[in-house]
């Protein structure tokens, strides 16, 4: 994927490298937790040069003293389908009490938690997932059936050179 790599600038090899982005930070809602997602348009771990890898992190927000812990709404995480088809990848989880992940966070934030092997880049290259360079993520927290905050997010490796998300809600 052109897309999903790094050119080097002195030569026509394409260089892989484990570049990780991280979305505009988000809350559940008023006073709720704070928390972005982070990718790796490469893959990490298991899936380091042959998936897109998805996480979610858990960051120290203004309202953490109000809010009980461990982070316990379930997680999902979607790839959004560009084309009419819509069939849009997802991965959803419930958060394990017992790991540091969903702790109230003490530092800026958590360890991410999520999906090393979230999507196999043959299914990007050949799919409709990526138009005009753009990939569109989505990111919802939930908790008893009632939609807690959402998180659409784009991002066009080509076009914006310093690699930024775009946040919408």
């Amino acid at each position: 994927l052109l897309s999903y790599t790094y050119k080097a600038l002195e030569g026509p090899q394409t260089v892989l490298c484990t570049l990780s982005l991280y979305s505009q930070p988000f809350y559940t809602g008023y006073f709720g937790y704070k928390m972005c997602a982070r990718v790796y348009l490469n893959g990490d771990g298991m899936g380091k040069g042959t998936h897109l890898s998805l996480f979610f992190v858990v960051m120290r927000g203004e309202y953490d003293a109000l809010l009980p812990w461990p982070f316990k709404q379930k997680v999902t995480l979607m790839l959004m389908d560009q084309g009419p088809a819509r069939k849009h990848l997802g991965d959803a989880f419930k958060p394990d009490p017992n790991s540091s992940s969903f702790r109230r966070p003490v530092a800026e934030m958590n360890i991410a938690s999520g999906c090393p092997l979230f999507v196999a880049q043959t299914v990007l290259e050949n799919g409709t997932y990526i138009k005009e360079d753009t990939i569109f993520i989505k990111v919802t927290a939930r908790q008893d059936d009632k939609i807690l905050s959402i998180l659409c997010l784009g991002f066009s490796p080509v076009k914006q050179r310093e690699a930024a998300w775009i946040a919408a809600l």
